[in-house]
């Protein structure tokens, strides 16, 4: 199986940019106050539903397996930004509710389980990015 991955071509418009992955396009854009368009979702808000939608994936995965009817699971992701003494610092806020009531022991190991995403272990452990420039 192949690994993951995309193209992203920036067109002659401003910010506007495709990605395209396996079969699929997407459409990247900024918002009108920083000189965008506003004709698709940010690169930072393409991240944060990455990591919210492979933590939905992953919870029903393991909630299957186990057995439990979790109903709808929404994952809400956001980014906060703090100034501190050393400049800014930037985190990820993630809540994440289920239709259907669970008990605490399930919590618990949802909890851990949604960590274990394949996305959100790449943004926590920091993976390393090697860049060319043909």
């Amino acid at each position: 199986m192949n690994s993951p991955a995309s193209r992203t071509v920036l067109l002659n418009k401003n910010y506007l940019a495709e990605s395209k992955m396996r079969n699929h396009i997407v459409v990247i854009d900024e918002p009108v106050e920083v000189g965008g368009d506003d004709n698709g979702p940010t690169p930072i808000e393409y991240l944060l539903s990455a990591i919210g939608s492979c933590v939905a994936i992953t919870l029903r995965m393991y909630a299957e397996h186990k057995g439990w009817d979790l109903g709808k699971i929404t994952v809400d992701v956001s980014q906060e930004t703090e100034t501190t003494p050393n400049g800014i610092k930037k985190s990820l806020l993630e809540n994440i509710s289920f239709e259907n009531e669970i008990t605490n022991d399930q919590r618990k190991r949802l909890l851990n389980i949604a960590g274990k995403c394949p996305v959100v272990k790449m943004v926590k452990n920091e993976t390393l990015i090697e860049t060319t420039i043909n």
